[in-house]
């Protein structure tokens, strides 16, 4: 099972108030864990990423094992930690200012 934390208005969107557990097929990375992710829950298709590029969002980054995967390929194997369930994969609503 993978583990997953959501920001709060995407918990409020899916209405969950913890961790998300995930069966994924295939090999544990990005795009597959999101696939996964978004197959559950249809209403975040487009929330994370662009649903006609796959690109992740602005504003949107990407933890595990203390590593900031955000500008990791998609296709990018996760880190063991997290295909094992021992860490959590991470969606981060990043914020901004000046």
């Amino acid at each position: 099972m993978i583990r997953v934390v959501l920001p709060a208005h995407l918990k409020t969107l899916t209405h969950v108030s913890g961790e998300v557990e995930l069966e994924v097929t295939g090999p544990v990375c990005q795009r597959t864990v999101l696939d996964a992710l978004e197959a559950r829950y249809p209403v975040l298709v487009g929330t994370i990423r662009d649903p006609a590029t796959q690109r992740r969002r602005p504003f949107i980054r990407f933890f595990a094992c203390e590593q900031d995967l955000s500008h990791a390929t998609p296709d990018e194997p996760l880190p063991r930690d997290v295909e094992t369930g021992r860490e959590v994969f991470f969606v981060i609503g990043a914020m901004a200012g000046g």
